[in-house]
């Protein structure tokens, strides 16, 4: 069983967008070639990368999990020198980037200017990872 902690490493990125156009568009290249493409990069500490759709498709959010900081600087250069990154352009519009959990230095320099908000960890509990 987990126990409660006032540490923890990971990061969670909630990014929302307005969708451009038909959703099933997005819908179409969420399925068939982002999640894909980042699910064939292996990256070890990204732990999750789902997408929520609301229920009239004109709003999507990407959740995406790490383990740690570095993690999630992994990921956003991956995702820079991707072909993905020009394309998801097209299809949306961004109105937040929010970093959950404590980012490291670099990690805040290379988002602030993309207009992301930081709130660091504070307190609470995550069940999926086994207490010591």
């Amino acid at each position: 069983m987990s126990a409660l902690r006032e540490n923890s490493d990971q990061i969670c990125s909630v990014i929302q967008v307005n969708v451009k156009g038909n959703p099933d568009d997005l819908k179409d290249w969420v399925k068939n070639r982002s999640s894909k493409y980042v699910l064939d990069l292996n990256e070890d500490k990204l732990i999750s990368y789902e997408w929520h759709f609301s229920d009239d498709g004109k709003e999507a959010t990407l959740v995406e999990l790490l383990v740690d900081s570095d993690g999630y600087m992994q990921r956003l250069k991956n995702h820079l020198a991707s072909p993905i990154a020009a394309e998801i352009t097209d299809l949306v519009e961004f109105k937040g980037w929010h970093i959950f959990g404590n980012a490291k230095p670099d990690l805040k320099e290379a988002l602030q200017p993309m207009g992301a908000t930081f709130q660091s960890y504070f307190f609470g509990f995550n069940h999926s990872i086994k207490s010591s």
